[in-house]
């Protein structure tokens, strides 16, 4: 690596370092890293169901920024989040507009009554709670979620940890169990989608602020333990204009059809 390319190289790292990982918005990617969304659109789809829900629950919110977007000032609003700091700035956010947020574990019970909503939501959720969503819901309620499929970013985390077992292409196949589980909880399934969509990373620093912020991609990540690579993947970069990996998600809608 030249002096002029080891200098960006740390440059990039530092800038990567630097920024905070709470909450859920990804603006300081823009113009150093890209991904394709789909096409079912997943915050206008959620605006729809929010304009015709009386009080709904969105799990895992995050810094409840995709939520709050969407919102209507009809809706009463609750949401679950399980990190403090998440939590933190979400109760800011939904504060404005008269919600809630409680903290509540990801994978725990969920800390309401039976037949509390008629709308719950969930996007990029960690865990998928089926039988907790459908207890809450109320009879002919609805669950929208987009759910993020094994394989997501298998070219980014596989540059790291080498080949890792399991079948690449598993999207419909992710999309298909949540189904299965969602019907197994007692739930109507209504709408099945899945999309494998692409990524792309510009410059190595949007690498390690990815990989802080979304860190089941590479568990273990810090930048020194993974110093080699990532200076193999500048060196890339460099070289081919991109680090290309590939997302999959799906969507899901149910509902509930009795008590």
């Amino acid at each position: 690596m030249s002096p002029v390319d080891l200098e960006e190289f740390e440059r990039l790292l530092a800038e990567g370092e630097a920024e905070p990982v709470e909450g859920w918005d990804f603006s300081w990617f823009d113009g150093r890293a890209t991904e394709e969304r789909p096409s079912w659109g997943y915050s206008r789809l959620l605006a729809d169901r929010l304009s015709a829900a009386e009080v709904a629950l969105d799990l895992q919110t995050g810094g409840g920024e995709v939520l709050t977007s969407a919102a209507r000032d009809s809706t009463r609003l609750v949401a679950t989040e399980g990190w403090p700091p998440n939590a933190a700035i979400a109760s800011q956010r939904l504060r404005r507009l008269g919600g809630s947020v409680v903290l509540a574990a990801h994978d725990g019970l969920l800390p309401f009554r039976d037949h509390s909503f008629d709308l719950v939501t969930g996007r990029h959720l960690i865990v998928e709670p089926w039988p907790e969503i459908a207890r809450v819901l109320r009879p002919g309620g609805t669950f929208l979620t987009q759910g993020v499929g094994s394989g997501t970013n298998r070219e980014l985390y596989e540059f790291f940890l080498g080949p890792q077992p399991g079948d690449d292409d598993s999207d419909e196949r992710a999309a298909d169990r949540a189904a299965e589980k969602a019907r197994a909880a007692g739930l109507d399934v209504l709408d099945v989608r899945h999309e494998k969509l692409r990524v792309v990373f510009h410059d190595v620093g949007a690498v390690v602020y990815f990989l802080r912020k979304v860190l089941w991609t590479v568990p273990d990540f810090t930048v020194a333990k993974y110093r080699p690579r990532l200076a193999e993947l500048h060196r890339r970069i460099l070289v081919e204009g991109a680090f290309v990996a590939h997302s999959r998600r799906y969507l899901i809608e149910a509902r509930k059809v009795s008590g």
